[in-house]
């Protein structure tokens, strides 16, 4: 089975859905809706879930349901959206898409999520990804996608570098610790004079999330930024290799647009990032993707459906967020945007593991992202202070990425950024 660019797949979504529908037994879509009266269900994503044919088939399958699809512009305007609502205590979607990086945020708010702890869904997910969204013993997030990281790169570009082109090769050359990849990319860019990787802050995130405790420790305690030497490593380390990077910000149109022109020749690439890559990159052949990821595994991203309490229809959205994030549904929504799934069944499925993305060479993507994700090690403690502390670190990372700062100077300023939040 092929899938091709998000853009091109609400066929084959569609025809996945369908299949689902007809074989989900216990998460069958089949019913009157509430109890055949109309029921407007609400629910509040961003990027992309792969949701938009699935929505079609439910309420195809519902009658009585309607669905309206709050889609925010990026994943910053649903977390301010979000927060927004649970401050006013209104306003929220019936079903609420979350993104793992705010979660730890919500889990103070737990009382006002509904608890989705059902026995027919029991098992269904990763134990880590239950585990996250689990407080007291109350289950306040089924889970979505995951995002195990592989490297994306260009093969004709190292080719042109001479470095081996194939991806097991690639896979064998990059093998290893963050110096290897650095050093092969010091190789690369020596040979052609093309940047090595797109930017210092995406390859941070990719770095940050092998750490255990990236800025909190397990009991909540916040390190202060001046003696966090886990973080100042990776900061240090990636400084000495800015002469690599591209320096582009992820999704700023310097960074669409350098797709388009050989502006750099690899960079890391969770499954999600396959649809914005092939978009971006729309016409230029030469991407593939390499089972491989320096330092062993790593995960970045991936989502939950939480149901807000201040809802209408409390029952049919816990029942529409359930079949949503079933396996079979989660399976289309891979194959529709390459939202790589967390239940335990869907990976192991040969609808999965078959799949191949034409765009990348014919990459078996499928196989590649269930073997990355089984490397995955370390699922870091994200607490409540993740995002804004993360946000100092990378706007420190981008003064001198992409804005020319030295280094050393803009950690100072990031550490004065850091004593105004007031944390420790």
């Amino acid at each position: 089975m092929k899938i091709t660019r998000r853009t091109a797949l609400a066929a084959s979504a569609a025809t996945a859905a369908t299949a689902a529908l007809a074989s989900c037994g216990s998460n069958d879509a089949g019913g009157t809706g509430g109890g055949g009266g109309d029921v407007e269900l609400t629910v509040a994503t961003f990027n992309e879930f792969g949701y938009e044919e699935l929505f079609a088939k439910y309420e195809e399958a519902n009658p009585g349901v309607k669905i309206t699809h709050k889609k925010a512009a990026t994943a910053d305007d649903a977390r301010a959206n979000l927060m927004t609502g649970l401050a006013a205590n209104s306003g929220l979607a019936d079903v609420e898409g979350v993104e793992v990086g705010w979660w730890a945020e919500l889990l103070q708010y737990s009382d006002v999520f509904e608890d989705l702890t059902d026995p027919e869904v029991e098992g269904r997910w990763l134990d880590w990804k239950t585990e996250a969204a689990t407080v007291d013993g109350k289950l306040i997030g089924y889970g979505t996608d995951i995002g195990p990281e592989a490297i994306a790169y260009r093969a004709d570009l190292f080719e042109k570098a001479g470095l081996p082109t194939d991806r097991t090769e690639v896979a064998e050359l990059l093998s290893g610790d963050w110096d290897t990849y650095f050093e092969a990319g010091r190789t690369f860019v020596e040979a052609t004079g093309i940047p090595w990787f797109d930017g210092a802050g995406g390859t941070y995130n990719g770095m940050v999330q092998q750490l255990p405790n990236p800025y909190e420790k397990a009991d909540g305690t916040v390190v202060p930024l001046a003696d966090n030497a886990d973080v100042k490593a990776i900061y240090d380390h990636l400084a000495e290799y800015k002469d690599i990077s591209a320096g582009l910000t992820q999704w700023s149109e310097d960074w669409t647009a350098a797709f388009q022109n050989d502006g750099f020749a690899t960079m890391l690439c969770p499954p999600w990032m396959m649809g914005p890559l092939a978009g971006n990159a729309d016409g230029v052949e030469g991407w593939d993707i390499a089972d491989v990821f320096p330092g062993g595994g790593g995960n970045w991203g991936g989502s939950y459906l939480a149901v807000p309490s201040q809802g209408e229809n409390l029952e049919e959205a816990k029942k529409l967020a359930a079949w949503l994030t079933a396996p079979e549904q989660q399976i289309a929504a891979f194959e529709a945007v390459g939202a790589f799934p967390s239940q335990v069944e869907a990976l192991d499925a040969e609808e999965v593991t078959s799949l191949v993305n034409p765009f990348f060479n014919d990459a078996p993507v499928g196989e590649i992202y269930s073997e990355r994700a089984t490397s995955i090690e370390v699922q870091p403690y994200q607490g409540p202070n993740f995002f804004v502390i993360n946000t100092v670190v990378s706007d420190a990372i981008t003064r001198w990425d992409v804005d020319g700062a030295d280094p050393a100077e803009s950690w100072e300023q990031g550490l004065s950024a850091y004593d105004e939040l007031g944390l420790a």
